[in-house]
């Protein structure tokens, strides 16, 4: 066995210490279920009390167990865990599941026993699954290995599944079953102490028959480990995962606005830089599952039609042009030679209704015609089971031309599935994904246009920018700290700005009314007047911004104002005036694990009212800079629109590239907000910005 996981996935034989008699206990049920599976080896209960289990001899320790063993379950108490971890060092297994809870999930103590059995396990080069776990599933005939006390028991497939939560995994496990889909592997990993959620991946990714592979988790030990090794994984193969935890009723109170924008978003930011297809629905995953695993994965986003009945075909279509795809029409040839093979009541266009009383041969004429038209991508396929057609023959003839062809078919199969037996037989045979909605099948062909954009998309360059200035920020950032600084000034800030060669408004900032003055004047009248204080967050909303002052006198007034109104002590932030242009908002926000997140959308109140914002883990691409622009709901307004000119969108890529680059030097930033940048004509500037550490 060469991989590190190959004892767990692919035992030999198999130990259960804390095997029981009593029928309703884990340690009863795992055996009972290694049994009824058919596991090709040897099963050993340890349990000194009893001579059998289940028909099966029971052994006093796994010291005693005359044989090779290479996977054990452990199903007893946990102060006793470590011990027998060490027993299975010395007998040399190399994979034990430690289905018992009871360790750092309760504490301290538990912490301990946990430190202790991995301590041992590491000692042999054990690895461990759990605890609190359900286990691992492998359908391959040649092992029918069931090493779980769950209740489904899945048929070869070609999905494999891994599920930090035992719950959401049986769920998913059972939702294939319906649906009569096989499975390839299953692991829950419960507490995770050894085996990652990323290792259970990549031996997916390495097994051949898996072609599909489902995961659900609530946490990450190392995000940027998964990253990096889920990336190769998404290269070869799809990786779909159900997100949750998506609000956050317990994030805490922002001072900025990105903070209070990110929430609980970094699983969806991970799954998005790892290359994985995400969900918000447990079931569209499982359909996206099914068609992802039986079909090649198209080249585009064009999708001929067929159907022989009409609603579901206008349900679909609504559907498909929802989520971005096309609906070319036939070509001449196309419609010459459908003319020759269709019913004369056919719509011969696309959609191409065959109308329903087409029999095998109009089936299939449609299905060749549409497979070797070169604007087609992908076929969706409406097909309802008329009692006055043959429609077991029609279904061979789709599963043959579907065959020959090498684009993906989707099928929206409406009928009596207990009347209709043998035609359903023969499509799942045939590999074709069946869906009972028809935009619960084109949701599931989307999937395929989806995956396929995750393959072709351009990676894109990561820019080091070298005109920088690291050595003054350092400073700048090292002096606030030393000072117990949380909030820096806007001196700080703007300088900090300027050593990123990120354009800002001019400025300087000012201690009294008379620098004020001497100030606006060298910058250049109009200007904008702001209170420059640690403790006013949003100046604006409590009279400490003065906007388009155009004279000396005005600016006296301004700042005469807010110090009645604010109290004295301040500085003064002066700035030129800037012609009002698109309001964007750029942000970034530290997140532990990751690296930065950062943040683009649509600025000044917009970003409150709207929120009309977009997220990337950093760091950036210039490719993953430019969708974030393209992928807010505002991008038409900052595109350009009716003769207006758009945002310079190459400037405004290295703005963010440049913000990337510098949270990723300099950690210690914790929120950093520009809010709002002018974006005119080819110019873009920052005319306000917070940086919190």
């Amino acid at each position: 066995m060469n991989d590190a996981l190959d004892a767990l996935f692919k035992p030999r034989a198999v130990a259960l210490i804390g095997a029981s008699a009593k029928e309703l206990s884990i340690g009863n049920v795992i055996i009972k279920n290694l049994i009824h599976y058919r596991f090709n080896g040897p099963v050993y209960p340890i349990n000194p009390k009893v001579d059998e289990i289940r028909g099966l001899k029971a052994y006093p320790s796994i010291l005693d167990v005359p044989g090779e063993v290479d996977l054990a379950h452990i199903v007893i108490p946990p102060p006793f865990v470590p011990e027998e971890v060490e027993n299975c060092g010395k007998k040399g297994i190399k994979a034990i599941i430690i289905n018992t809870a009871g360790f750092k999930e309760m504490g301290a103590e538990g912490q301990a026993l946990e430190n202790d059995f991995l301590k041992r396990a590491a000692k042999y080069g054990i690895r461990i699954v759990g605890p609190n776990c359900q286990g691992i599933i492998n359908s391959d005939p040649a092992i029918n290995a069931y090493c779980n006390f769950t209740f489904t028991f899945p048929h070869p497939g070609h999905i494999s599944v891994v599920a930090q939560s035992g719950g959401v995994g049986a769920v998913l496990m059972q939702a294939f079953h319906d649906m009569g889909v096989g499975q390839r592997m299953y692991a829950s990993n419960g507490n995770g102490s050894d085996v990652s959620i990323t290792e259970f991946i990549s031996y997916y990714g390495k097994d051949e028959e898996t072609r599909a592979i489902v995961l659900y988790a609530e946490s990450l030990g190392n995000p940027l480990e998964f990253i990096e090794v889920v990336k190769k994984v998404t290269a070869r193969k799809p990786v779909l995962a159900i997100t949750a935890g998506r609000t956050d009723k317990g994030a805490e109170a922002s001072r900025s606005h990105i903070g209070g924008l990110a929430g609980s978003i970094s699983m969806d930011l991970i799954y998005k830089k790892a290359g994985i297809l995400t969900f918000h629905n447990q079931e569209e995953l499982c359909h996206a599952a099914v068609a992802l695993s039986s079909q090649p994965v198209p080249k585009g986003n064009r999708v001929g039609i067929i159907t022989n009945t009409g609603g579901p075909s206008v349900i679909a279509i609504d559907e498909l042009v929802s989520c971005g795809l096309t609906l070319p029409p036939l070509s001449a040839n196309a419609i010459e030679t459908l003319k020759g093979t269709m019913l004369e009541s056919a719509s011969i266009r696309n959609p191409l209704d065959v109308v329903a009383t087409a029999g095998p041969l109009h089936f299939r004429s449609a299905l060749e015609v549409m497979m070797n038209e070169e604007q087609y991508d992908s076929i969706y396929l409406n097909f309802v089971t008329p009692p006055f057609v043959d429609c077991e023959s029609v279904a061979r003839e789709i599963t043959s031309a579907a065959r020959a062809g090498n684009k993906p078919v989707v099928c929206n199969y409406m009928t009596d599935k207990q009347e209709w037996r043998s035609t359903s037989a023969i499509l799942k045979e045939g590999k074709i994904p069946c869906f009972d909605f028809a935009e619960t099948a084109a949701r599931a062909l989307y999937s395929l246009v989806r995956y396929n954009s995750i393959l072709s998309s351009e990676k894109g360059k990561i820019k080091l920018f070298a005109d920088v200035e690291k050595e003054r920020v350092r400073m700048i950032l090292t002096d606030a700290h030393h000072q117990n600084r949380e909030v820096l000034s806007a001196h700080d800030v703007y300088s900090i700005l300027d050593a990123y060669k990120i354009p800002v408004a001019p400025w300087k900032v000012a201690s009294d009314v008379k620098e004020v003055v001497y100030v606006a004047g060298q910058i250049g009248f109009p200007v904008v007047i702001k209170a420059d204080s640690e403790q006013i967050i949003h100046k604006s909303d409590v009279g400490g911004v003065a906007v388009n002052i155009m004279t000396t006198a005005e600016a006296n007034a301004a700042v005469e104002k807010m110090k009645s109104t604010l109290g004295g002590g301040m500085r003064f932030l002066v700035q030129k005036c800037l012609v009002p242009g698109r309001e964007l908002i750029i942000g970034a926000k530290a997140s532990p694990g990751t690296g930065p997140i950062i943040m683009f959308g649509l600025g000044g109140i917009f970003v409150e009212v709207l929120k009309d914002v977009a997220f990337a883990i950093s760091p950036l691409s210039d490719t993953e800079a430019s969708e974030m622009i393209s992928s807010i709901k505002a991008a038409a307004l900052i595109n350009g629109f009716r003769g207006q000119k758009g945002i310079n969108k190459a400037k405004t890529v290295e703005i963010i590239q440049r913000i990337s680059m510098l949270c990723n030097d300099f950690p210690i930033i914790k929120e950093l907000d520009l809010n709002p940048l002018f974006a005119t004509g080819d110019d873009i500037c920052v005319v306000d910005a917070r940086i919190i550490l």
